[in-house]
């Protein structure tokens, strides 16, 4: 494994985002001095916070799975996940509803789930379940270590007796087939494949592979914090803290100072100039290139982003009883809209819907007697023609409508306050193309061809985050954290 060249005593991170909290984390348990500098006056980075009216919402992921990782990153430094977080384990996991009027719910413990499928669909697809669940779990078991945990400098590094296990499997075939394969009821194929889109990518042309992050979450579980999803980079940063990483809020990385091909120092917008031995770069990938390097390599001018998506965030006077914490509302269309939104870059005609109610399970979150909602709607990056200055507040009311078409009556008119996030949004907090999802996980996107998180024509600067290996969604940044810090100090136990 490549590590950076040189002394490594004082590392500064830029970003405190989970991946960049991860880092220090490790970092400090090594015995390195670490000074974190980010922007906002809160950590997260994309795991954002806001507060308004009385209510708390979360500004980016809403579905916390794999909680181990970031146990992992606090007994880097001696704690336990238990004193810093607590974590409410959902049930179920998603309630799924379809345009048919069914509705599915998608439990964790696989004995509860066959008979939820056997009751809602038939016997037939309840073992068609069992197997599928056999196969994504080899599949966890096969990726997790050679593929996803580790740093991969060469795709020789993959040549390892579980890359032909992988092969066997067909883990390098489409996703949607595979999952077809076991599953044939549309409703069970689309509550199994629809994680692909945290990969950017549609289940028709994502690699099967992918399937791993419907072990992450569907076989896994599910957790909610409380305090919201936020409490996760507040218990980290807080942890951090307590064994002597350095934060710097409110302060902006304008530059990086290089000499004979190292980084020497930070510059910040507050006219500091902070000396280091290594730098960790935790904003999106593509952008810290652009604006903290000062290039733009042709890989990195190449790559592919994911779709992005249009939020809201509700704080309401309303409540429905039929909802679950996380609910999929799955439109008559399914095949059609990906190539709405991918190929064709349009708005989705007929579009799956991701709402949160994370007020079911904190009161804390909101005034007495109200509900928040985190509303979701995938939409294409800003490569598309669309002009969100002019769109947005038209597809705002498309939104309200198309809650309220699928059974939230009265949503509209029950709203006491909302926040909307389109493409545009996330570009302005520093995502490239509008993509909260990053670059998007097609093969030649994807493990050792994904952008490396050592800078070329740097001997010391390292990447952390969704624009590196492994890649998108809470748990890869936890572990892209982890190969980051293993980079500047080599394997941490």
């Amino acid at each position: 494994m490549k590590q950076v060249k040189g002394p490594t005593d004082h590392v500064v991170v830029v970003g405190a985002g989970l991946a960049g909290l991860s880092t220090a984390l490790r970092l400090a348990g090594a015995g390195r001095k670490v000074t974190v500098i980010e922007r906002e006056s809160v950590p997260g980075g994309r795991n954002g916070l806001l507060n308004q009216s009385g209510y708390a919402f979360d500004t980016g992921p809403s579905v916390l799975t794999m909680p181990d990782l970031i146990a992992d990153a606090l007994a880097c430094v001696g704690e336990e996940l238990k004193d810093w977080l607590d974590l409410v384990p959902l049930k179920p996991l998603y309630r799924a509803f379809y345009a048919d009027g069914s509705q599915l719910d998608v439990h964790a413990d696989t004995n509860q789930m066959r008979e939820e499928i056997a009751k809602t669909i038939s016997p037939a697809e309840a073992i068609g379940y069992s197997k599928y669940v056999d196969f994504v779990t080899k599949l966890y078991k096969y990726e997790m270590k050679d593929f996803i945990d580790r740093n991969i400098d060469s795709p020789l590094n993959l040549l390892t007796p579980n890359l032909a296990r992988l092969i066997a499997l067909g883990g390098f075939r489409r996703l949607a087939p595979k999952v077809n394969k076991f599953l044939k009821d549309p409703r069970t194929q689309r509550i199994y494949s629809f994680q692909a889109m945290y990969a950017g990518v549609s289940p028709q042309q994502a690699l099967a592979i992918y399937a791993v992050i419907a072990y992450m979450d569907s076989v896994n579980g599910v957790f909610f914090p409380k305090g919201g999803m936020h409490a996760v980079p507040r218990a980290l940063a807080g942890a951090a803290q307590k064994h002597g990483v350095t934060f710097k809020y409110n302060t902006t990385v304008t530059g990086i100072e290089k000499s004979n091909g190292r980084a020497t120092a930070v510059l910040t917008n507050n006219g500091e100039r902070i000396t280091c031995d290594v730098v960790v770069l935790n904003p999106d990938l593509p952008v810290a290139w652009k604006e903290l390097l000062g290039k733009e390599p042709r890989s990195i001018k190449r790559l592919k982003y994911s779709p992005s998506c249009a939020t809201l965030l509700i704080g309401s006077n309303k409540s429905y009883d039929r909802l679950a914490h996380h609910n999929i509302h799955f439109g008559q269309a399914w095949d059609g809209i990906f190539d709405e939104l991918i190929k064709k870059k349009t708005l989705m005609s007929d579009p799956s819907i991701l709402v949160t109610v994370p007020s079911k399970d904190d009161a804390s979150l909101v005034p007495p007697g109200k509900t928040s909602y985190y509303v979701l709607f995938p939409t294409p990056n800003l490569s598309a023609d669309i002009d969100w200055k002019k769109i947005g507040p038209k597809y705002r009311d498309q939104m309200i409508k198309a809650l309220e078409d699928r059974g939230y009556d009265g949503f509209g008119d029950s709203i006491e306050f909302e926040h909307m996030t389109t493409p545009l949004d996330w570009k302005e907090q520093g995502m490239e193309m509008g993509a909260p999802f990053a670059s998007a996980h097609t093969f030649f996107q994807t493990g050792p061809f994904r952008p490396k998180n050592l800078a070329a024509g740097y001997e010391n600067v390292v990447f952390a985050g969704s624009g590196t290996q492994p890649g998108v969604g809470v748990p890869m940044v936890l572990i892209s954290g982890r190969l980051a810090a293993e980079r500047i100090v080599g394997p941490v136990k």
